[in-house]
């Protein structure tokens, strides 16, 4: 017999009270950790428990001694690494993913996850403008959204090139040329290198880490065979974006499929102010996108487009004697993603994008972008500060200066990490263009004018102690 339903009343309560008074803490808590990984192993640790222990009591002990451990990763002062927060419709949808426990891979098993997911799927090829009929898969996050899409890439350009690779494999296989602009983002080099691929070629890219469409052509023209041309929405620094259609036509004239990287950048074509950033971006093969940055659905929900299902599914899909197929080639999901067994995260990104509406997925967009100029107009306003990039989306580069290069290094080193500890607001540092900057991310929906005002004051009031 199936548990009785009583069973989970306590446990689920407490959750719940928990889960309410760590969302109630959100807004006004200080955004670090206030203990670290050791302090939670050894409260939660010891030896191996001989016996049971009541559900509520381990929900009561894994918030007490976790909660103080946590990162504010939903306030609206964190702005680190483009993590959004969670809106309401999709953290109560995201809860009963784990309440209904379905094994989202079969479109007969579980019909309920599947046609909310192609019911999602569409309206997200609406939202971002890509062409209606493209597959799509929802993976864990954009590192394997993006190896889903270069593994179909990889699949059709050796298909073309007359390799059997369900058959031979790799090995002996013509080279696959990957090209790249000099500033992608690590996880494409990542995927490239779970797929076999090696290391690609980087393509010069200009000031603002754009990809050069002249050095792409020679690029291009210097490689036979088959080849993969892997461009970027949003750059990780400054958010700036390839030149695409330029850059797809170029790439199509030479046989090449073109991936496009676009983890929170390919928001943009969801503005209609904005869209203009992504001209002839739906003319690319493939797209990988996070909805769990700008979309604002809770961890963890990649996004992987590709306009060509057959190279798609010839890439992901799989078949076996205990499995349950429809006839008449339905859709399963296992055929567009590398997990069989996965959550059903189609419900979170359908609730988000329901309660939202098409103007309200706009609206988060360019809401975050005006407060990320504010961002900017602020702090480039003050003596000693210099904004770095063209604050073209939702990405703010600033440099604290001092009397030389090296000065500057240390001290915008030294007030990342004063302002990360100040417990204010919380963004990360990093090296772009071989200078030391902070970086600031702006994602959430939550995120008002206050927010950024009392993050600007923080940032300064740091810089000040830190000359």
């Amino acid at each position: 017999m199936s548990a009785r339903p009583d069973l989970y009343d306590k446990a689920l309560e407490r959750a719940s009270t928990h889960a309410r008074d760590w969302l109630a803490s959100v807004p006004g808590r200080a955004v670090p950790p206030q203990l670290d990984a050791d302090a939670v192993v050894a409260a939660l640790g010891g030896p191996f428990p001989e016996g049971p222990t009541d559900p509520a009591d381990v929900v009561d002990l894994l918030a007490r001694h976790v909660e103080p451990a946590l990162m504010a990763m939903p306030s609206g002062r964190f702005f680190g690494w483009v993590i959004g927060g969670t809106l309401p419709a999709a953290l109560a949808a995201d809860w009963l993913v784990s309440a209904w426990d379905q094994n989202t891979g079969m479109r007969f098993a579980t019909p309920g996850t599947t046609g909310t997911e192609e019911v999602a799927g569409g309206w997200l090829l609406e939202a971002l403008g890509l062409p209606g009929g493209s597959d799509v898969g929802f993976v864990t996050g954009g590192t394997m959204a993006n190896w889903t899409g270069l593994a179909a890439g990889r699949q059709q350009v050796l298909t073309q090139a007359g390799w059997d690779l369900d058959g031979d494999g790799l090995t002996g296989a013509p080279k696959v040329h990957v090209l790249v602009g000099e500033d992608r983002h690590a996880t494409v080099d990542l995927a490239l290198r779970y797929l076999g691929l090696g290391r690609p070629t980087a393509v010069a890219a200009d000031e603002q880490g754009r990809i050069v469409p002249a050095a792409l052509r020679s690029a291009l023209e210097a490689v036979d065979g088959p080849t993969i041309v892997a461009l970027q929405a949003g750059n990780l620094h400054s958010g700036s974006f390839d030149p695409f259609a330029e850059c797809i036509e170029l790439a199509h004239q030479h046989g090449a499929w073109v991936h496009v990287d676009g983890a929170f950048g390919l928001w943009a074509a969801a503005s209609p102010r904005l869209r203009p950033l992504v001209a002839g971006v739906g003319r690319a093969d493939s797209w990988a996108t996070d909805a769990h940055k700008w979309l604002n659905v809770p961890y963890d929900c990649g996004l992987v487009f590709c306009a060509d299902p057959q190279a798609h599914r010839a890439a992901m899909g799989a078949r076996a004697g205990y499995l349950v197929h429809g006839s008449g080639g339905e859709r399963d999901a296992l055929d567009h993603n590398p997990e069989h067994s996965r959550r059903a995260r189609g419900f979170a990104v359908y609730a988000a994008l329901r309660a939202l509406g098409r103007g309200g997925v706009a609206d988060l967009v360019e809401r975050s972008c005006t407060l990320a100029r504010r961002f900017a107009t602020q702090l480039g306003a003050t003596l000693g500060v210099t904004v770095l990039n063209d604050v073209v989306l939702n990405q703010v580069l600033v440099r604290f200066l001092a009397g030389s290069d090296r000065d500057s290094d240390d001290l915008t080193r030294t007030v990342v990490e004063r302002v990360q500890h100040d417990g204010t607001c919380w963004m990360s540092g990093t090296v772009w263009q071989g200078r030391a900057a902070m970086r600031i991310s702006v994602s959430n929906w939550s995120t008002d004018e206050a927010d950024v005002d009392r993050s600007v004051a923080a940032i300064l009031r740091c810089a000040r102690e830190a000359a």
